[in-house]
């Protein structure tokens, strides 16, 4: 199997270990590869590959977790990867696989899920990367359905912390801490009312993100990920129940992504994103498959990567062709438009926008709509016109969508209302309107003190480079003046 590249310093831990339990390296490997076949994988090492991780190197996927088993089998205490020395930072592709199956979709989410709940910081500095975008959307757009998603019966295998699919580096095993009686044991039936609360989970952290931005409670979610979720993952269902409870996974872990979008943890939300589409795929849910594209779509907006930001879209169209409800399509049609626009492609712009009008017109009050799908209303298509018109810097226009947009939106939007907010503060600038500009973005400002999200500081941030050029004028004195009490 393929090894890492090597470490600078000879793996210490795992050869004190290795003498304590009296291995060589070749009855190491052979142990090692025997476990692996009773998990149903097809292991070759040999002593030369512990050769190698005596001096540094690591091994992939699920193998430290095999590693750190055989030991515990052999010294009769609890062993981690890490206590291996076995724990290395992610690469650059880690956690954008679109996994082979459900099974494996679980693993690599559940990985992510235990390092972004510990203490691995470094997880939530790992780059943006816009190539990791193409495999991930093809394999939604082309890969076949999953036939069966049910667990009627939980095999034998590495328990569920014990399995670092998530390729950033292995999660410790389990802890030798005793369960609590009310902590779900492994292989125990998902319900209707565990469904039940993964909904109201999903709606409780979006007020949550929607009033206080991203950071105020991202941890607390991922922890819920992992501590609840994972084990109804890795529980017992039918197929119904199995395809609702990936349907929530998927749901709940595009939040993740949001939230961590939000506070610009941009590689640690890519890779959510990667993980909530295969999530998606796995509920048969092609249409919140397309929604998951749209939200990869508009983080690579925000970081200037329009091309790819319009590929994504496409790819979420075709993906879901003409069934999906109007304001689905709605959607869709309007974050084409934003990657147009962020390009300064005008007429695709506005051909794009004028589709999204069209199809939130064909609406009907009775119509069913997804519950992801509710915000989108008259106020987001005001608001997405709005940025539109001021990327293409159609100032006139772009003040009066965004202006409608406040009217309609509710407070409870108070992140998409700031937005919005200096949107029509960077339109009253490129009109000329110093005065009302300013005070638009002050209250912007102070909005944005008040909430923990990197996004709303970097909007406010966008506009004072905009202020740049009048920097001596009374407005943006009195401006920074006000700026500056907020602290």
């Amino acid at each position: 199997m393929t090894e890492r590249p090597a470490q600078r310093t000879p793996n210490r831990q795992l050869a004190a270990l290795i003498a304590e339990a009296g291995f060589s390296n070749a009855g190491l490997a052979r142990r090692v590869d025997q476990l692996g076949l009773e998990h149903g994988l097809d292991l070759r090492y040999d002593k030369t590959s512990v050769t190698r991780w005596l001096r540094g190197q690591q091994p992939r996927g699920t193998t430290p977790a095999l590693i750190a088993e055989v030991f515990t089998r052999r010294l009769g205490r609890r062993l981690t990867a890490q206590d291996l020395g076995l724990d290395a930072c992610a690469p650059v592709y880690a956690g954008l696989e679109f996994a082979a199956t459900p099974e494996e979709a679980v693993d690599i989410v559940g990985g992510l899920w235990r390092k972004d709940s510990g203490s691995h910081a470094e997880l939530r500095k790992i780059a943006f990367t816009p190539a990791g975008l193409v495999v991930p959307s093809r394999d939604w757009l082309i890969g076949r359905a999953d036939e069966k998603v049910a667990r009627t019966e939980v095999p034998v295998r590495i328990p569920a912390q014990g399995r670092p699919a998530f390729r950033g580096g292995p999660a410790p095993l389990a802890s030798s801490r005793r369960r609590a009686p009310a902590e779900r044991g492994p292989g125990q039936k998902v319900t209707g009312g565990d469904l039940a609360a993964l909904r109201s989970v999903g709606e409780l952290f979006r007020t949550l993100d929607d009033r206080y931005g991203g950071g105020h409670a991202r941890q607390a979610l991922v922890r819920y990920l992992e501590h609840e979720l994972e084990p109804m993952l890795r529980g017992t269902y039918g197929e119904q129940t199995g395809r609702r409870l990936f349907a929530a996974a998927s749901d709940l872990t595009r939040l993740a992504g949001w939230t961590s979008y939000d506070i610009a943890a941009h590689g640690l939300a890519q890779r959510y994103f990667v993980q909530a589409l295969r999530l998606a795929q796995a509920a048969g849910d092609r249409a919140y498959g397309s929604y998951v594209l749209v939200t990869m779509s508009r983080q690579a907006v925000y970081l200037g990567h329009g091309r790819e930001a319009v590929q994504l879209v496409r790819v979420a169209q075709q993906g879901v062709g003409t069934s999906a409800p109007p304001v689905v399509q709605t959607l869709l049609h309007a974050a084409e438009a934003r990657a147009h626009a962020v390009l300064g492609e005008v007429r695709a712009c506005t051909a794009a926008l004028v589709r999204a009008e069209r199809a939130l017109e064909t609406a009907r009050p009775g119509d069913e709509v997804p519950h992801w799908a509710r915000f989108f209303d008259e106020a987001q298509l005001a608001d997405e016109f709005g940025h539109c018109h001021r990327d293409l810097q159609q100032y006139r226009a772009a003040a009066q969508h965004a202006e409608r947009s406040l009217q309609l939106r509710a407070p409870a939007y108070a992140r998409s209302r700031l937005f919005c907010r200096v949107v029509l503060a960077t339109a009253r600038l490129g009109l000329g309107e110093l005065d009302q500009a300013c005070q638009l973005a002050a209250e912007a400002a102070g909005q944005a003190a008040e909430m923990r999200s990197v996004r709303a500081a970097e909007y406010v941030r966008d506009f004072e480079r905009r202020l740049e050029p009048y920097r001596d004028a009374a407005p943006v004195r009195g401006y920074r003046d006000k700026v500056a009490a907020l602290g």
